[in-house]
C-alpha cells in the first residue's frame, strides 16, 4: 500500500507539487501517493490531526500556514527553528518532525540551475515577512559578501536582521548609491500587481533579479528585465525545496533537472 502525502495549504489547488513528488516517485522507486488538501484559514492544525489520523505519513504546508505548522512540531530542525516556520511535515508515532526546505531550495537553485555562486556576491533580500525568514540563514550560509533586508516597514527589517547576524536591514531609501549582484524578491508585491520601490542603480552590472513567485511576470521581473537585467522566477526553487522534502520524508534525494526541464517546457 502506498504511504500518503500531500501539500496543505489555502488556496492549493493550483499547487504542481502532486505532479513533482509523483515523477520523483516514479524516478526513485518510491511508492507514494501525493494529493492536495485546502485547509480552513481558522483550522489548519484540525485539518493536519484529520490528515495523520486517516493514515498520513508527512505533508508540504504552503501559505498562509508554515508559522502554524512551526507551532506544531515537537521536532523541528535547526533551520525551521531559524525561520521560525517549516513548510515540511513528517509524522511518526507521536512525534511531529518539521523543515524548511524554502533556503536550500533557493540556494540549489540559484547555484545550480542558474549557476550564480551567491560567495562573494552583494545580494539585496526585498521583504521581510515570512518568506524572507524562510531563506535568510541558508543564503547566509552561502558566504555572500555582503547581504541587505529592505522592506517597507523598515523597522521590520531591522529586527529581522538582528536575528540573523551577517546581514543588515533597512527601508528602501537606505540603498541609494548601492548596488548589488544578487536581488531576490521575497515580498508579496508580485502577487497583488506593484512593484517595490527600488532606488535606481541598485543592479550592478552582471546582476540578476529573482522572484519567488513563479508562474507569471511580476512587475518586479518586468522592470529588471526593460533596464536589460537577466531574470529569473522561483519555477526552480519551488523543485529543489520539493526535492530536499522528499529526501526528508523518504530518505531518498531525487534529481531535478528533468522535473525542471518538463515544467518549463509546458509553461
Amino acid at each position: 500500500m502506498n504511504e500518503r502525502y500531500a501539500v496543505i495549504g489555502n488556496p492549493v489547488a493550483h499547487s504542481k507539487s502532486p505532479w513533482i513528488h509523483a515523477e520523483f516517485a516514479r524516478a526513485t522507486g518510491q511508492y507514494i501517493e501525493y494529493g492536495r488538501i485546502e485547509a480552513p484559514l481558522e483550522a489548519f492544525a484540525r485539518t493536519v490531526a484529520a490528515y495523520r489520523a486517516a493514515g498520513g505519513r508527512g505533508c508540504n504546508v504552503t501559505l498562509p500556514f508554515k508559522s502554524e505548522a512551526f507551532a506544531l512540531a515537537t521536532a523541528p530542525t535547526p533551520r525551521a527553528r531559524a525561520a521560525r516556520a517549516a513548510n515540511t511535515l513528517r509524522f511518526e508515532a507521536e512525534a511531529v518532525f518539521a523543515d524548511n526546505t524554502d533556503g536550500i531550495g533557493l540556494v540549489n537553485d540559484l547555484e545550480r540551475n542558474l549557476r550564480r555562486p551567491i560567495a562573494g556576491q552583494r545580494v539585496l533580500l526585498m521583504g521581510a515577512g515570512g518568506a524572507a525568514q524562510g531563506v535568510l540563514g541558508l543564503l547566509l550560509d552561502a558566504r555572500p559578501a555582503a547581504l541587505a533586508i529592505a522592506n517597507r516597514t523598515d523597522t521590520k527589517a531591522r529586527e529581522l536582521a538582528a536575528r540573523f547576524p551577517g546581514s543588515r536591514g533597512g527601508g528602501y531609501d537606505e540603498l541609494a548609491g548601492e548596488a548589488f549582484d544578487i536581488v531576490i524578491n521575497a515580498t508579496s508585491a508580485g502577487l497583488t500587481g506593484e512593484a517595490a520601490p527600488l532606488p535606481e542603480g541598485v543592479f550592478a552590472p552582471g546582476a540578476l533579479a529573482y522572484d519567488m513567485v513563479y508562474g507569471r511576470d511580476t512587475p518586479f521581473l518586468a522592470a529588471a528585465r526593460a533596464g536589460g537585467i537577466a531574470t529569473a522566477d522561483g519555477l526552480g526553487m519551488l523543485v529543489e525545496q520539493a526535492a530536499e522534502s522528499f529526501f526528508f520524508w523518504r530518505g531518498v534525494r531525487p534529481e531535478t533537472g528533468a522535473v525542471l526541464a518538463a515544467l518549463r517546457a509546458d509553461r
